[in-house]
């Protein structure tokens, strides 16, 4: 039969403080790593997004190599073998097939700098496939005064889907699962 706890039993056991080590040190592990796991997710997501725009640039970079000269614009008219130049340059990069180039994309349009540097179309852009609306003549209709011909720019929108590496347990969880970056690069 047990024994009963004694008074004075009961004050030495309030008094032991051997294991208390262990116990503030499994709370203490249990409150610090989730903000950890949060910071190496929240990290991840940085570098996943600074590798999509990596792709997207490097589509727009493979357009630009393959379609450089006056004789293939509009490129996505005059252009053979673009889509599959973007789209093979895209999954070249570090996210290999896991990123991909989105719909409708690559487009071009043809675009004027103002006064102040900012891009302003020059009418409607178009996709592959699309018959391209008349080169203007001049950016007097979006510029004051200008007689400076749009030029031609091509334009790759890419996606990836990002998942945290710790599920619901980091705030990562609560970023855009979709990471979706643009590139523009200038033809003519």
């Amino acid at each position: 039969m047990p024994q009963p706890i004694t008074r004075a039993a009961g004050a030495r056991f309030g008094r032991d403080r051997r294991g208390a080590a262990a116990v503030e040190f499994a709370l203490w592990a249990v409150a610090l790593t989730v903000p950890a796991l949060s910071a190496l997710d929240l990290g991840m997501f940085a570098v996943r997004r600074m590798q999509v725009e990596q792709a997207g640039h490097a589509g727009a970079a493979a357009a630009w190599r393959l379609c450089d000269t006056a004789e293939k614009l509009p490129a996505t008219q005059n252009c053979p073998g673009l889509s599959a130049a973007v789209t093979t340059a895209v999954q070249s990069t570090p996210l290999g097939a896991q990123v991909s180039v989105a719909a409708g994309s690559p487009s071009e349009g043809y675009y004027c700098a103002g006064d102040d540097s900012v891009l302003r179309p020059a009418g409607s852009s178009w996709v592959l496939g699309e018959t391209p609306p008349p080169k203007p003549a001049n950016c007097s209709a979006v510029v004051t005064d200008s007689a400076t011909p749009p030029a031609d720019y091509i334009q790759v929108t890419v996606t990836y889907d990002y998942a945290p590496m710790f599920g619901v347990a980091s705030v990562a969880s609560l970023l855009p699962t979709a990471i979706t970056k643009t590139a523009w690069r200038r033809l003519s």
